[in-house]
């Protein structure tokens, strides 16, 4: 009897801290909420994704891009309780390139820009730029034939950008990048135009259910 009277008060005080947090959930309606929210209440338990609707094709995203912004889905198992609120809601423009990266930190920049030149050469010969890729680019798109899939500005480093994304290049156009600061020697071919694609930012909080 005692222990069944112990659970009776303990109830009520567990819906009282759900409702609690749903009220701090529904309160906040920025990134910087988010993030301040997050520090405060066991990062380990939560945390900011982007969704990106090209790149992101699961039933939770789906659901997640139906709600409009500030808009809650709320999962529950046995054991816990997920929250997803959707905090921002955005169309962000997004280009596609295929690219060859030639690292300069371990050779100088004259090697590097020297091998450019030589991959240049090759596919003005008519050998395909993905197979220049697997063959030559030391970045993590190599496998993929040099394919970046859809990148927005910021994705990249500031002279990636500044050339790639705010020059105007016509599709299958080939260029360079200079990427000084960081010894990255670039060749890139953009594939796709400027496409605005919906992203979401979307806070997740889970809480054990005890």
């Amino acid at each position: 009897m005692k222990h069944l009277f112990t659970l009776l008060l303990f109830i009520p005080l567990f819906g009282f801290s759900q409702m609690a947090l749903e009220q701090q959930l529904d309160s906040i309606s920025t990134s910087d909420e988010a993030t301040s929210f997050l520090k405060e209440n066991k990062p380990k338990q939560g945390k900011l994704f982007t969704f990106n609707k090209e790149k992101h094709k699961t039933r939770l995203a789906n659901d997640l891009f139906n709600l409009s912004k500030g808009g809650k889905k709320v999962i529950r198992t046995d054991f816990k309780k997920t929250y997803y609120k959707v905090i921002d809601k955005a169309e962000v423009d997004y280009i596609k390139f295929n690219i060859i990266v030639i690292d300069a930190s371990k050779t100088t920049v004259e090697e590097a820009i020297e091998k450019r030149d030589k991959v240049l050469a090759q596919y003005k010969e008519g050998y395909r730029f993905k197979d220049l890729a697997k063959h030559y680019s030391t970045g993590r798109t190599a496998k993929k034939g040099g394919d970046t899939g859809w990148i927005k500005a910021g994705e990249m480093s500031a002279a990636f950008d500044e050339v790639a994304f705010n020059e105007n290049h016509a599709i299958d156009d080939i260029f360079s990048i200079d990427d000084i600061e960081n010894k990255k020697y670039y060749l890139a071919v953009k594939t796709e135009n400027k496409t605005p694609i919906e992203e979401i930012v979307v806070l997740k909080f889970s809480e054990n259910i005890e």
